[in-house]
């Protein structure tokens, strides 16, 4: 498969789980709410919350396996953690992630939605340009 389909298909299936998510439970699909709701949240809310990072995960790897993903190469577990952690500080302070804010918060046209997606795509766009010029 072309890596156009495959963008377009992922695309098509993020959307459509997105609208699946909210036509069934009303919820949105911020991907850190709903993770951080599995560990924080006891109850109705867990049950939903466990089944969809569970479908995230499972669905992920066996799309890995079917289209033979190309390996990454590893990175230094520091790194991997301080990247880690300025995710999760940026979420919190953005009040969502890419998923809730980029996906969902632009499907219903929020302002604030646009503002923190256009934040995030310059902090990524700069972050790369910073490690390229580190690299040499």
């Amino acid at each position: 498969m072309y890596s156009y389909a495959q963008s377009l298909a992922g695309g098509l299936l993020i959307g459509f789980a997105t609208w699946l998510l909210l036509a069934s439970l009303g919820r949105v699909a911020g991907i850190s709410g709903i993770a951080s709701g599995v560990l924080a949240r006891a109850g109705g809310e867990a049950g939903w919350r466990r089944a969809f990072v569970a479908g995230l995960v499972l669905a992920g790897a066996a799309a890995a396996i079917v289209l033979n993903a190309p390996a990454t190469p590893a990175r230094p577990l520091p790194l991997l953690a301080a990247a880690g952690l300025l995710v999760g500080f940026g979420t919190v302070l953005g009040s969502g992630c890419t998923s809730g804010h980029g996906v969902c918060g632009l499907g219903r046209r929020s302002m604030r939605s646009l503002v923190a997606t256009l934040v995030f795509m310059a902090t990524g766009v700069t972050t790369v340009f910073i490690a390229h010029l580190a690299r040499g």
